[in-house]
């Protein structure tokens, strides 16, 4: 199995002093995150300059669709699936931290539920990014891997139905534009991938619509 995977991509070794250093970046990177986020949560829109009340920021961090880029772009940018997965819950954990260690402090509230939801993401994340690193691989599995990655910041990005299709967020859009240049290797590939992507998106889309009807 190691050998196939190696296949797919092979990891690259890195010093300790790099890993020391990029550990603390997005260490820093993830605390301000968490703490902007929080931050755009409590200010009201129209207080924003006009761009950035059109924009919607405190609502678009508050969408699962930067955080899933922001997630793929660590993953696939790692020199390997361990180190994947360590920058990832690394990045989640002091932007979840921070936000809510925010939330308390500055706040003054306890949002528990809503908590928990993210502390659960930020436990799985590891396992995510390992599988997710493969994407920017070679043959079968890193397009069927990409493809998912596609499937997802599609459901952000798009609305679909019975008799339409339409954009969702224009945020998320080009999000989505940004996630098919993160995961390009060459033209055939990323066809490849977009057009898998799309379908596992219109179909799963579809089977939800049907089974909201029965």
């Amino acid at each position: 199995m190691k050998d196939y995977l190696n296949e797919v991509r092979s990891p690259i070794k890195i010093s300790i002093a790099r890993r020391i250093i990029y550990s603390a970046l997005l260490i820093v990177a993830g605390m301000s995150m968490g703490i902007v986020s929080k931050m755009l949560d409590e200010k009201a829109s129209n207080s924003f300059p006009f761009i950035l009340e059109v924009l919607d920021l405190g609502n678009f961090f508050s969408r699962m669709g930067v955080w899933i880029f922001l997630a793929v772009l660590l993953c696939v940018y790692s020199k390997s699936p361990v180190r994947s997965a360590f920058n990832v819950f690394l990045f989640f954990a002091a932007m979840v931290g921070s936000y809510y260690l925010y939330t308390v402090l500055a706040a003054g509230f306890f949002p528990q539920s809503y908590m928990m939801i993210w502390i659960s993401m930020t436990v799985i994340s590891p396992f995510l990014a390992f599988i997710c690193w493969y994407a920017k691989g070679k043959g079968i599995l890193a397009i069927f891997i990409s493809s998912l990655l596609i499937l997802f910041m599609s459901r952000q990005a798009f609305v679909v139905g019975f008799w339409y299709f339409d954009i969702r967020y224009i945020l998320e859009f080009l999000l989505w534009i940004a996630t098919i240049f993160v995961l390009y290797q060459s033209p055939k590939q990323i066809i490849k991938v977009v057009f898998i992507g799309l379908l596992l998106y219109f179909l799963t889309a579809q089977t939800n619509l049907i089974w909201g009807m029965l």
